[in-house]
């Protein structure tokens, strides 16, 4: 990473990374999502709200963006609570969204009276 100051919990976070040789770029995602979600409490996330759970689903809501990423920033938060925090009891609380399945309609290949 950077030379720069790192908390001290940033920095467990980057060596429980490491010791299970998550990539780079995994590392740089789970930081940034572990970020977002404390700047989204308005405080460090070690320290949880009195309803977690509601907090985490209206983050992972506020967020916007397609499935795959929110459940990339579930996985994240999942990681840093169970594995950095080893609070076992705020990881199951997070919870990863699927992806609607679409049906296929007949396609053009079967043909008008298929």
């Amino acid at each position: 990473m950077t030379d720069k100051a790192i908390s001290p919990l940033r920095r467990r976070l980057i060596e429980d990374m490491a010791i299970r040789r998550l990539s780079p770029k995994i590392q740089l995602h789970y930081i940034r999502h572990v970020k977002r979600f404390a700047d989204f409490l308005g405080r460090s996330a070690t320290r949880p709200p009195p309803r977690m759970s509601i907090a985490i689903s209206l983050w992972l809501a506020s967020i916007g963006t397609t499935v795959p990423t929110v459940n990339v920033s579930a996985t994240a938060l999942r990681f840093f609570f169970k594995i950095t925090l080893k609070r076992r009891d705020l990881a199951e609380e997070v919870v990863s969204t699927r992806e609607p399945r679409r049906c296929k309609g007949p396609g053009p290949e079967l043909g008008p009276y298929s």
